[in-house]
C-alpha cells in the first residue's frame, strides 16, 4: 500500500490509497478522498476482506497513517504482519512504487479533474481495465483477475480432493 497525491483542475489536493496484491498483481482497491487517515486505511481493507479474506501480511513506509495507533491495532487484532520499509527505502515496497508509476503516468497525468466524483469514477474505471482487461507479462500475459481467479481454482481443486500422494521428491 501507498499513496499518491494529486490536485483537482482547481488546485484542491486529493489523495489516493492505492493497495495492490504482489502475487496476483491485482488493484485491489484505489480509494481517493480529500484526505485518508490510518482509521479510513482500516475502512478500506475491511471492506476488501468481505471478498479476499485478510492478507497474511502488507508492506508499507513509515507514513503517519501505517504507523497509527488505529491501523496497528487494526493488523494485531486480524493477525496480519505489518511489514514497515527502512524510511528512504522506497523500493524495498518495489512492486507499489512500479504500480504507483504506471497508475500516475495512465490515469492522473491524462486529464484533470474537475470534481472529486469524477476522479473517483475515472480512476475506477482505470482500475477496473487493468484488472480485468490488461494482460500482464509477469503473470502469463492474462489479466490480474483472471490469474486470481484461475489461482483460486486451483486452489479449490486441491482441498475438494484428497491426495494419494504420500511424498513428493
Amino acid at each position: 500500500m501507498d499513496f499518491v497525491s494529486d490536485s483537482l483542475a482547481n488546485g484542491r489536493r486529493i489523495k489516493c490509497l492505492t493497495v495492490a496484491d504482489d502475487f496476483s498483481h491485482e488493484c485491489v482497491d484505489i480509494a481517493v478522498d480529500w484526505g485518508i487517515s490510518g482509521e479510513y486505511v482500516t475502512r478500506v481493507l475491511d471492506r476488501a476482506a468481505i471478498f479476499r479474506g485478510y492478507p497474511q501480511a502488507v508492506r508499507t513506509d513509515n507514513g503517519p497513517e501505517f504507523t497509527s495507533r488505529a491501523f496497528m491495532a487494526w493488523a494485531h487484532s486480524h493477525g496480519v504482519k505489518h511489514i514497515l520499509i527502512q524510511p528512504g527505502r522506497p523500493m524495498q515496497n518495489g512492486y507499489i512504487e512500479s504500480f504507483n508509476g504506471k497508475f500516475r503516468e495512465e490515469c492522473l497525468n491524462e486529464q484533470w479533474f474537475k470534481t472529486l466524483h469524477q476522479a473517483r469514477s475515472s480512476i475506477a474505471t482505470w482500475r477496473q481495465d487493468y484488472n480485468e482487461v490488461r494482460p500482464h507479462s509477469s503473470i502469463g500475459r492474462i489479466p490480474p483477475a483472471r490469474f486470481a481467479e484461475l489461482h483460486r481454482q486451483r486452489a479449490g481443486d486441491a482441498t475438494q480432493f484428497p491426495s494419494t500422494i504420500t511424498q513428493i521428491d
